[in-house]
C-alpha cells in the first residue's frame, strides 16, 4: 500500500537527495552535508560523511518500522525522491568495495574484472524495491560516481582555493552541473563536449586529463558481471610535440601500408585506439599546424576521419580532452587556433594553476605536497625523512622560490635532495650566471654559434625544467635539446670525441 511522506520527512529527504547529486566538491554539498548531520561544515569530511550517513540511516530505520523501507510503499514525486535516498545510501555501504576494485584493477591492468559483489549489489537494491531494469541502469553510474570522486580527490590534492575550484570544474566537467540532466540524457553523448586545459608545464595538466578518461560511464556486461571495459584502458594521452610536422598525422589518425616513405605496415592511430568509453589526451595542442586543425575539427564535428593513405572512414567514439602550455590570450589573438576549431574544441575551458599560485595561496600547500611525493617513492615514509627533504627545501629555497618547474619540479627537488641532500633550485643566479657568459663571448666576438644554441637551451631548461618545452620555444627536435644542455654543461666531453 502506497503511503504519502509527511511533510517533515519529505523535507529532510529533499535536502539529503540533493546533497547526494550535486558537485561532490562544492560547498554546498559540504554544507548540505554538515547540516543534516548536525555539526559544523568546518568538521574533517570523513566525521562529517558518518555522521551525515548515520543521520539518514536512522531516518530511514524510522521509515522501516512503518513498513515504508522499500519504493513499493512510495509513489509519484515520494517514489522519485526516495529512489535518489534509497541509491546514496546503498551505494555509500558498497563504498569501500568500489575502491577496492579499482585499486585491483589499477594494480594489474588485466581485462575487465568480474565484480565479487555483483549478487550481493542487485539483492541489496531488488530488496529497496529496484528492479533488474534499476540495477543495469543504476550500477554503472554509481561506479562512475566512486571513480571519478576517487581519481580527483586523490590524484588532485591540495587545499589552496584554486585546487578546490579545479576539482569542482573537473567534476563538472564528467557529469554537467546537473547530474540528474546527465543521467538522463548526456551519459551516451560526452563525446560532443571537448576540453581544453590550459597551464604552465610540470602543473598536472595530464593527471587532470586522466581523471576525466577514467571517469566515463561504462555499462554493465551481464553475462561475465563485470563491467564492459577496464577504466584502465579507457585513457589514451598523446603528446604532439614528439613527432615532427610529416608524422602528426600518422600518430593521430593512422596510416595504411606505403602511404608514407617507411610506411611498412598498418598501423592505427590513437584515434582508433581511444576506447568509446574513455577519452583521449592531445597534449601540446598549440604546435599542430592549420592544416592538422582542419582534419581534426571534422573528428570533432562529424566524428569521422580516414587513416593517411586510405579512403576507408572510421568512427570516432570518444572525448578530446586537448592542453597546451600557451596562454589563452595568445591562443585567442595570437592566431594559434583557427577560431573554428578553437570553438569546438573549447565546451569547457580549465586550467591547472601553477605551484607558487597555490603555495601563495595556502602555504600548507607546499608540505601537503611534498608529503604526497614522498609516499609515492617510499610507501610509509619515517617521519625523520620527510623532515629532513622539507628543512633542506626550507634551507636552500626559502618561502619565496618562484618553482618554475611546478609540481614536476618539486618531484626532481625530493628526488635530488634524497640522493644527494640538497637541491639547489632553478636559480635565477645560475641563470645569470649563463647570461653573462653568453654575452660576454658576443661582445668578444669569442662564441660560436653551436655554443650560443647550447646555452641558450640550457637557459630555457633551467627555467621550464622540460626538454619538450625547450623544444617547443627553439624548434628543435627533443634529442638535439638534450645534446646541446649536456655540451653546455660538459664541453670537455665533446671536445674528447
Amino acid at each position: 500500500m502506497n503511503k504519502p511522506l509527511d511533510g517533515h520527512d519529505r523535507e529532510f529527504f529533499r535536502l539529503v537527495a540533493h546533497a547526494g547529486f550535486i558537485n561532490q566538491f562544492s560547498d554546498q554539498r559540504r554544507e548540505l552535508e554538515a547540516k543534516i548531520a548536525g555539526v559544523s561544515a568546518d568538521t574533517k569530511r570523513k566525521l562529517r560523511t558518518e555522521k551525515f550517513l548515520a543521520a539518514v540511516q536512522d531516518r530511514i530505520s524510522d521509515l522501516e518500522s512503518r513498513q515504508m523501507g522499500s519504493l513499493e510503499a512510495f509513489h509519484g514525486e515520494d517514489r522519485e525522491l526516495m529512489k535518489k535516498v534509497f541509491l546514496l545510501v546503498l551505494f555509500y555501504s558498497f563504498k569501500d568495495r568500489f575502491d577496492q576494485l579499482i585499486r585491483i584493477q589499477l594494480e594489474n591492468d588485466p581485462p575487465p574484472l568480474k565484480i565479487p559483489f555483483y549478487s550481493e549489489l542487485f539483492s541489496a537494491m531488488v530488496n529497496r524495491g529496484f528492479s533488474e531494469a534499476d540495477f543495469r541502469h543504476y550500477f554503472p553510474l554509481g561506479f562512475q560516481i566512486r571513480r571519478a570522486f576517487f581519481f580527483i580527490d586523490r590524484s588532485l590534492i591540495g587545499n589552496s582555493a584554486s585546487m578546490k575550484n579545479l576539482r569542482l570544474k573537473l567534476w563538472n566537467n564528467i557529469f554537467t552541473h546537473d547530474i540528474d540532466i546527465y543521467d538522463r540524457y548526456l551519459k551516451d553523448r560526452m563525446e560532443d563536449f571537448s576540453t581544453l586545459l590550459l597551464g604552465e608545464t610540470g602543473t598536472g595538466k595530464g593527471t587532470a586529463a586522466m581523471a576525466i578518461g577514467r571517469s566515463g560511464y561504462i555499462p554493465l556486461d551481464r553475462r561475465g558481471k563485470s563491467f564492459a571495459e577496464s577504466f584502465t584502458r579507457s585513457f589514451v594521452s598523446l603528446n604532439l610535440s614528439q613527432f615532427p610536422e610529416t608524422l602528426i598525422e600518422s600518430a593521430l589518425f593512422g596510416h595504411k601500408k606505403g602511404a608514407f616513405t617507411g610506411a611498412v605496415e598498418d598501423k592505427p592511430g590513437a584515434l582508433e585506439m581511444c576506447s568509446p568509453y574513455g577519452a583521449i589526451l592531445l597534449d601540446e595542442i598549440g604546435e599542430i599546424s592549420k592544416p592538422v586543425q582542419v582534419k581534426l575539427l571534422q573528428v570533432l564535428q562529424e566524428r569521422e576521419f580516414s587513416p593517411v593513405g586510405s579512403r576507408k572512414t572510421n568512427r570516432f567514439k570518444g572525448r578530446v580532452i586537448a592542453a597546451t602550455n600557451r596562454p589563452l590570450e595568445q591562443i585567442r589573438s595570437g592566431g594559434l587556433f583557427r577560431e573554428d576549431f578553437y570553438y569546438r574544441l573549447c565546451s569547457d575551458v580549465i586550467t591547472v594553476p601553477t605551484l607558487r599560485r597555490r603555495i601563495s595561496e595556502d602555504p600548507r600547500e607546499l608540505p601537503l605536497l611534498l608529503g604526497l611525493t614522498m609516499k609515492r617513492l617510499i610507501e610509509k615514509p619515517p617521519t625523520h625523512l620527510v623532515e629532513m627533504v622539507q628543512n633542506a627545501i626550507d634551507e636552500r629555497l626559502g618561502p619565496d622560490y618562484p618553482w618554475p618547474g611546478n609540481v614536476r619540479e618539486l618531484e626532481q627537488c625530493v628526488r635530488g635532495i634524497l640522493l644527494r641532500g640538497a637541491y639547489s633550485g632553478e636559480t635565477s643566479e645560475a641563470q645569470g650566471d649563463i647570461n653573462r657568459e653568453i654575452i660576454s663571448g658576443i661582445e668578444q666576438g669569442s662564441i660560436d654559434a653551436a655554443s650560443l644554441v647550447s646555452g641558450y637551451c640550457r637557459l630555457l631548461y633551467q627555467r621550464y625544467n622540460n626538454f619538450e618545452e625547450v623544444a617547443r620555444r627553439t624548434g628543435l627536435d627533443r634529442r638535439t635539446v638534450k645534446k646541446h644542455i649536456r655540451n653546455w654543461d660538459s664541453p670537455e666531453e665533446e671536445d674528447e670525441q
